[in-house]
């Protein structure tokens, strides 16, 4: 890799991802594992070591050419392994840290991994991170097999990891899903930079389980039904006069139903939502709603023709002409028309992750947090391992509303939800 003349084109999410990057918004994320003991740091930044070589997508750096960004390989020495921070997810600033986009934590049990989300989305990142755990572990001494996703270290990386699986799967047909023209925003009043507020909750997956099947739909679909109804509720409660649609952003992964190996972005985005001035929903009401609408927009062919629309408008001629400056002008503001406007909050739920079973013992739970929105919003993403369901409302908003709601309507739902947050613990992470 250091001695090739090597550049990457980025996907059609990572040219998103980099023309919408600053101080205002950050398109990072974090993975975390909460391990059973203490982290050995020493042995962490040997694993880091060892993995990074697996996955040359992740070690690179962003360049800005004359018209587009591009990703070459990253040979400066790190990443180095850091203490965490109180308010994690800060933007990646392409000429510090000698430009790895890439980071990584430890405090006392709890291993943190923050991406740019122009590298790699979710799936690929879970991959990632998983084959680092296993190799910490490995470096502790425990024998950890080749198996449930984890990558061979001895085994050179694969092209097919590195495929732009968009392109690959471009249509004949370029159709989107219809937006709406403006949901309800949510939104609150910013924080002094950088101020991250993160609360997450955690509920004992097989209750979740049982109460998602009481009302007949998956865990996802029951997340985002309550998020749904406490947006609507916080919006009635602040005396509109016309009530707008309450619309949620949900990344699908394209994996299951467009086969690829890519570790890199490979996602849409599907958005259930429903009208409050109509009148008053239940949450079963809200529930049947998401089920139907996720049932029935999760198809191959409404995917591949999102897929093909979004491809052809960054392929776009004009665009292709466009300085990168002036390009990353009207990116932004597609994006505010076309990927907020359009929604009242985001809610990504990568699932369950599945360990090998010499693993599962010395792993207590994961997490995952969204990094700062575009406008002051939470963002609310959930995960799970073992029978604990994680899920994180993380934003900028001076305001608590939207997560206080949110888990109240759980426990009102009998559901037991053990609060932590970064708001309101005196001795947050530093």
């Amino acid at each position: 890799m250091a001695t090739k003349k090597q550049w990457y084109k980025l996907d059609n999410a990572g040219v998103l991802y980099s023309a919408l990057q600053r101080e205002e918004y950050s398109a990072v994320y974090r993975f975390s594992a909460v391990m059973t003991e203490p982290v050995d740091p020493a042995a962490l930044q040997k694993a880091i070591d060892a993995v990074l070589p697996r996955f040359p997508g992740f070690a690179v750096r962003i360049r800005r050419g004359v018209f587009w960004y591009y990703f070459e390989p990253n040979t400066a020495p790190g990443p180095f392994l850091k203490e965490d921070v109180a308010d994690p997810c800060q933007p990646f600033r392409f000429h510090e840290d000698a430009g790895w986009l890439i980071r990584f934590y430890r405090y006392q049990n709890r291993i943190s991994f923050e991406a740019f989300h122009a590298l790699s989305d979710g799936a690929g990142a879970i991959t990632f991170f998983k084959t680092l755990l296993a190799e910490y572990l490995r470096q502790t001494g425990v024998f950890v097999p080749v198996e449930e996703g984890i990558l061979d270290l001895n085994e050179p990386p694969r092209p097919e990891e590195l495929e732009d699986a968009y392109a690959r799967y471009v249509g004949p047909a370029a159709r989107r899903l219809p937006l709406i023209q403006k949901a309800y925003q949510n939104l609150g009043q910013a924080e002094p930079f950088y101020t991250f507020h993160v609360t997450m909750g955690f509920v004992p997956l097989d209750k979740l389980l049982e109460k998602a099947r009481s009302y007949g739909v998956s865990v996802t679909e029951y997340l985002a039904a309550v998020l749904l109804l406490v947006l609507a509720e916080k919006q009635r409660r602040e005396n509109y006069h016309k009530m707008l649609p309450v619309t949620l952003a949900v990344p699908v992964n394209l994996r299951p139903w467009f086969p690829s190996e890519t570790l890199r972005n490979f996602l849409v985005t599907v958005q259930p939502g429903f009208d409050p001035a109509l009148g008053e929903y239940s949450l079963a009401e809200v529930a049947a709603q998401v089920r139907h609408y996720m049932r029935l927009h999760i198809s191959p062919q409404e995917m591949r023709a999102q897929i093909t629309r979004n491809v052809r408008y960054q392929s776009n001629t004009a665009l292709q002409l466009l300085p990168r400056v002036v390009k990353n002008s009207v990116v932004a503001y597609h994006y505010r028309t076309r990927g907020v406007r359009p929604y009242s909050a985001t809610f990504t739920n990568p699932g369950a992750i599945p360990m090998p079973e010499a693993m599962r013992p010395h792993i207590h739970h994961m997490e995952v947090v969204l990094g700062q929105a575009t406008v002051p919003r939470p963002h609310v993403a959930s995960v799970s391992f073992g029978n604990i369901m994680e899920i994180t409302v993380a934003g900028t908003q001076a305001d608590a509303e939207t997560e206080r709601d949110f888990f109240r309507f759980l426990l009102r739902e009998g559901l037991p939800v053990r609060i932590e947050s970064n708001r309101s613990n005196p001795e947050r992470r530093t």
